[in-house]
């Protein structure tokens, strides 16, 4: 059985969701930055999708989902959060657990304060840091690509580039397409929200919360400094460690699913 695709109306925008064909406990993908849910299909389309619910979506102003009707209050990561809550809601879906990559694990670990039926999140690519830029500058690395991902207008090269960097390989047509389908106001809001405060102190809540949280990151990470994942008084961090794969860059789910997926599918028999 085949995984099924459609638009579900919210009050962010016109989303569009894909769910595996499995029927087990269920799990919500959030894809990153000016990227989209067909990041998962390895997930989505194999064992784990097979036993599994699993509910990827196209965030607001991203692959097949519309641009978000405010661009205000959809396009920072509470936005989001909030998108992703109202989604569970509408299809009904009570207890789950939530893989986020990049900037869907900033959602994810925001969803924590705003659903309890949240059993625990699953984050890559993404280093919990506080409002403060001593904090931002601890947790992201320095890069060429890094001021991309605030940028409202790419160039053709800049759409590449920043394609190539966040997934690595293997280099999927569909990458650079997610690049150039997102709405550019999403890049630019977003940053300027974390620049005003907006976002929630997400070291506090790592820190705090009584949820597992389970790390996965890559040993050539570009973006996120895997020292500060490695300093973090977690507070229930998922089998005591920071899950580190060796020769893996930001997206370790794309790049290395058969390294990836055997951790995913224990963590999801572990919260559910």
């Amino acid at each position: 059985m085949a995984s099924a695709s459609y638009i579900l109306e919210t009050s962010h925008a016109a989303i569009a969701v894909t769910e595996s064909a499995g029927s087990g406990p269920p799990a919500l993908l959030i894809h990153g930055n000016s990227s989209c849910k067909a990041v998962f299909r390895n997930q989505l389309d194999g064992d784990i999708g097979a036993r599994h619910r699993l509910i990827a979506i196209d965030l607001p102003g991203h692959g097949r989902s519309s641009d978000a009707r405010n661009p205000r209050r959809s396009y920072t990561i509470p936005g989001y959060a909030d998108l992703a809550v109202e989604v569970m809601d509408r299809l009904g879906v009570k207890r789950f657990a939530v893989l986020g990559w990049s900037l869907g694990g900033h959602a994810a670990i925001d969803m924590l304060c705003r659903h309890d039926g949240v059993a625990g999140v699953m984050i890559t690519g993404t280093p919990p840091v506080a409002n403060t830029p001593e904090s931002f500058a601890a947790g992201f690395k320095v890069s060429e690509h890094m001021g991309l991902t605030a940028k409202r207008d790419f160039t053709a090269a800049e759409a590449e580039a920043y394609a190539r960097a966040t997934c690595g390989g293997p280099f999927d047509p569909l990458l650079l397409d997610a690049v150039k389908r997102t709405d550019g106001r999403a890049r630019e809001t977003m940053f300027a929200a974390a620049l005003a405060g907006w976002n929630a102190d997400q070291l506090r809540i790592v820190e705090t919360s009584e949820r597992s949280i389970a790390v996965v990151s890559g040993g050539d990470e570009p973006f996120v400094n895997n020292d500060h994942l490695q300093s973090i008084a977690w507070a229930k961090l998922w089998e005591d460690r920071v899950h580190i794969l060796g020769g893996v860059g930001h997206a370790p789910f794309w790049e290395a699913p058969d390294r990836f997926d055997p951790l995913f599918s224990r963590f999801l028999a572990d919260v559910l």
